[in-house]
């Protein structure tokens, strides 16, 4: 781990000179059945990357075996529920083992075998997290969507990678809300013929339908399964996981993760970001309160903590419920140290007043850490000053699904940090900013779109079924290089800012959202002729959704109109999803080749109509004024 910033200059330069000698001391530290016979076999062209070729391994033997010697009974993780009068509950990495092994061997009594695919829909209880490495031991491909999204969306995953085992509940808790899970699986698998067996665990007690053919009560089969299973030797670029995106195109990407690269990236980035103590006997403890529906939650909860054998909590809730104070009460509660959260989460907090913090002591954290969206110079404030009390490195990490773990960020109290910026590289990772058309922008001080130049151990190898898409999407617009999609800042000491998305792709209270998406659900509406979604600024969330929609001029209660489109969009993609600005218009400003101009609806949306450019060229230049007349 480095502890100084002299170490972490040292480091980064021998990881730029020499990178495969760099990514071979670090891969050392790991539990290998057979070592690699060569570290990096890359083009960006192709794209084709491979790391660490022919070595053998499994990922749950170094996740969780290679522990139980020393740590048997150290706390992996501590559950917090949604509701505060529920007693917790503390998983043991014995426990872990058990419990992975039990729902491992369920798995394979189904017939699941290395490289099927499994679906786990489920919300955030200790039985998500093994139903993901129960998959990992035995080498089924897991694929996690996020239990918020609505029964079309959930199909069309189960669909795009032929999920034939899927894993579910009955319900889930959100605050107040009790909300049925397996009802949404339910309507989902009605055109997902291929789904052989549903796995469904009782967690909220909510009276569900039971297919006799294919549905399987978790409690009636888990618990009496072996608690041992050998782990399946995996090759380092088998596929682990895949986890869908939004693009600028509407339909989800699946992210392809491997093994190897995925494991030794995502635990070297915590170790050296998050600086835990991770001696047996610390006190060190993790809470990253991201739901695993998101990559945030595969590699900074189920992944990478484990990997580097350290305790964290889950966590069911929200952070409003019962009050504004939860987040605080349960730092207060464990004794957390380490604090990694979302600043929508921030943003939500602060707009609640101190009344709700001044309660709490967080004298146990030590760092605080910042992810999804770069967050704002006025929320950096308010957590660095009132959640730690001006104690606590802030670490503001950028990274994408794609990149498997965080790319550039301060290391908690061994780099300096900024406000606003995620500030440097890490070791391994080669940023570069280049212009529209692709050259490389020199020195600092300047503004560009954010590319990485050589391959990191972790990074996306392709989009599921459609590799095509993923060289389309990343290595086409500026070749050799992988192109972020964001645009970025480097300040005059070198540090890097991400200022935000460059594509058709939205940043909603961190999770992105592809425009493209969000306007065909719109108009899936039997009203809309067309419509036009772009991301403002808010807030709280950092982007909203602002829709432009065409409606028939015989429409007449718009009122009506925008609730139902909102219950469309919930229904198709789920509430994440939703407008929060509905703004109907008689058109759309659209060049002579029906391109959509998003630039000036996005600069409408922004209420910067002074700075419209050019609209001389579009085809009916005078649409322009009546969408600026009626801005919501």
């Amino acid at each position: 781990m480095i502890t100084t910033f002299e170490e972490y200059k040292k480091e980064y330069q021998k990881s730029i000179e020499n990178p495969e000698a760099f990514w071979d001391e670090i891969a050392g530290q790991f539990s290998w059945k057979q070592k690699w016979t060569k570290t990096l076999d890359w083009n960006f062209d192709e794209p084709n990357v491979k790391w660490f070729v022919d070595g053998k391994f499994n990922i749950t033997e170094n996740a969780i075996d290679r522990h139980l010697l020393g740590r048997a009974n150290q706390t992996a993780f501590i559950w917090e529920s949604n509701a505060i009068d529920v007693d917790n509950r503390v998983i043991t990495y014995q426990n872990l083992h058990d419990e992975v092994c039990r729902v491992a061997n369920t798995l394979k009594s189904f017939g699941v075998k290395k490289g099927d695919r499994v679906c786990i829909y489920m919300p955030m209880i200790p039985e998500t997290v093994f139903s993901m490495l129960a998959c990992a031991r035995i080498g089924a491909v897991h694929s996690v969507v996020f239990a918020g999204f609505s029964s079309s969306a959930l199909a069309g995953r189960i669909q795009d990678c032929d999920c034939k085992i899927v894993l579910t509940t009955d319900g889930a808790y959100r605050g107040v809300k009790d909300i049925p899970i397996k009802a949404v699986v339910d309507e989902a698998l009605e055109t997902c013929l291929g789904v052989e067996k549903v796995l469904v665990y009782k967690h909220t007690g909510t009276p569900v339908f039971i297919n006799k053919e294919r549905d399987i009560i978790w409690q009636e089969v888990v618990p009496n399964a072996l608690s041992t299973c050998t782990p399946e030797v995996m090759d380092s670029e088998d596929v682990l996981f895949i986890l869908y995106t939004s693009g600028s195109t509407g339909k989800p990407k699946g992210v392809v993760h491997t093994c190897g690269g995925y494991m030794v990236y995502t635990c070297y980035s915590f170790q050296n970001v998050f600086q835990m103590n991770t001696e047996q006997n610390s006190n060190d403890l993790f809470w990253c309160t991201a739901d695993v529906g998101w990559i945030t939650g595969h590699s900074y909860i189920t992944y990478a903590p484990l990997l580097a054998g350290v305790s964290s909590v889950i966590f069911e809730g929200v952070p409003t419920f019962p009050d504004a104070g939860r987040f605080w009460k349960v730092i207060d509660k464990y004794k957390v140290t380490h604090f990694y959260t979302a600043p929508t989460a921030i943003r939500a907090l602060e707009a609640q007043g101190l009344d709700f913090v001044t309660p709490y002591k967080l004298d146990s954290l030590k760092v605080l850490g910042s992810v999804g969206e770069p967050i704002n110079e006025e929320a950096w404030q308010w957590y660095h000053k009132n959640i730690g009390k001006e104690k606590c490195p802030i670490v503001d990490t950028w990274w994408q699904t794609e990149t498997g773990g965080i790319m550039i960020s301060a290391l908690a109290g061994v780099t300096p940090t900024k406000p606003s910026y995620a500030t440097m590289p890490l070791p391994g990772i080669q940023p570069m900013l280049v212009d529209e058309k692709g050259n490389e922008i020199i020195g600092n001080d300047v503004e560009g779109n954010l590319c990485i130049k050589f391959p990191w151990p972790s990074m996306i190898r392709t989009t599921y079924g459609d590799h095509a898409r993923c060289k389309q999407a990343y290595f086409e617009t500026y070749p050799g290089l992988y192109f972020t999609g964001d645009g970025c800042r480097r300040d005059e000491n070198g540090f890097y800012r991400i200022t935000g998305r460059v594509d058709d792709v939205m940043n909603v209270s961190g999770h992105r959202i592809g425009t493209a998406e969000v306007e065909s659900a719109i108009n899936a509406h039997i009203d809309v002729v067309e419509s036009a979604v772009v991301g403002y600024p808010h807030d709280i969330k950092g982007q909203g959704i602002y829709a432009y929609v065409i409606v028939p001029s015989t429409t007449k209660n718009h009122d009506i109109l925008k609730k139902e489109i909102i219950a469309e969009v919930n229904k198709i993609i789920g509430p994440i999803a939703k407008p929060d600005k509905i703004q109907i218009v008689s058109g759309l400003p659209k060049t002579r080749s029906g391109k959509i101009m998003r630039r000036i609806l996005r600069k409408i949306a922004e209420g910067d109509v002074n700075n419209l450019g050019d609209i001389s060229t579009l085809l009916d230049p005078t649409v322009v004024d009546e969408i600026v007349k009626g801005k919501l």
